[in-house]
């Protein structure tokens, strides 16, 4: 009887984990899908911008509530969660020029950059200097890139949407630092909520300067990608890891731009030449090598 219901449990447990996965899987691939909106919407990025993180933030105030976190999204305030909102702005704000200057999948590699930065920040703010396995991430990050530049001149939209694409992983990468220390003091909700508030604030000013008014077409995809691809894919992402590691959700979120690229592809017919997709698997492979590398050296002893 014992060994049944053990037996039971475990079935369970793999259930809820095999639904925990898919949630996951679907919350990276939304995050992914997010890009298509710099094509669809021809709106300046600060608009899009404005109009994700304005329906996000009131989404998530009605949403995650109804997940078992009531008030968490409507949490305590700090000045830092205003900085980081800023933060997030710039990021999607540039993400979204690489995409329209170039493509998604320029744009997508771009910010895959990220753990590049993240290494680079954390050796400076620790004061230690990169190790040989972090030269040779910083390597293959960088040798992806350069495959994805067609030609070095500045004139070159790939070269313009690429950089606009690593000025956006530059950013993610400050942002993911400083959600760590923000993540001691506040449940991913709350952060997820005053960000995109405070995100919102930030560039209601421009948004009032562009004086560009979208029209029902654009009002509606704004709403689906605040809903959908922001406020549904956070909570997603966030309910997955009551049931999956941190470790198995970094994996997964290292896929983004294989979602994105493939989702560019189905439904905007863009081919990513040979160059890019040689640059993807670089900075991919980097990016999944960095999450190993995590997990094994937080699960080392000492």
């Amino acid at each position: 009887m014992a060994q049944w219901l053990s037996m039971t449990d475990r079935s369970i447990v793999s259930a809820r984990r095999a639904r925990a996965l898919a949630a996951l899987h679907l919350a990276v691939l939304l995050f992914g899908f997010a890009g298509l909106f710099g094509k669809w919407l021809p709106l300046p990025p600060v608009t899009i911008v404005f109009g994700r993180a304005a329906v996000a933030s009131i989404a998530l105030a009605l949403l995650l509530p109804l997940g078992g976190e009531r008030g968490e999204a409507r949490g305590s305030f700090e000045w830092k969660l205003a900085a980081s909102g800023s933060l997030l702005a710039l990021h999607w704000v540039a993400f979204f020029e690489a995409v329209q200057t170039a493509s998604v999948a320029v744009g997508l590699l771009g910010f895959a950059s990220f753990p590049l930065f993240v290494l680079i920040l954390e050796a400076a703010l620790r004061q230690r200097r990169l190790r040989f396995v972090e030269w040779a991430i910083a390597a293959l990050v960088t040798g992806g890139l350069l495959l994805v530049v067609p030609e070095f001149r500045w004139q070159n939209r790939t070269v313009q949407g690429l950089s606009w694409g690593i000025l956006s992983g530059f950013t993610f990468a400050v942002l993911a630092i400083a959600n760590r220390a923000l993540a001691t003091r506040h449940s991913a909700s709350t952060i997820a909520f005053w960000q995109n508030a405070c995100a919102a604030v930030c560039l209601l000013p421009l948004v009032a300067f562009t004086a560009v008014v979208p029209d029902a077409r654009a009002i509606l995809l704004l709403v689906v990608l605040g809903v959908v691809c922001t406020a549904l894919a956070h909570t997603l992402f966030i309910r997955s890891l009551r049931a999956l590691s941190a470790h198995t959700a970094s994996v997964v979120a290292a896929l983004e731009p294989v979602y994105g690229i493939a989702l560019a592809l189905l439904l905007l017919g863009e081919t990513p030449p040979p160059r890019t997709l040689a640059g993807a698997v670089l900075i991919i492979g980097a990016a999944l090598y960095v999450t190993e590398r995590s997990r094994r050296a937080i699960c080392s002893p000492g």
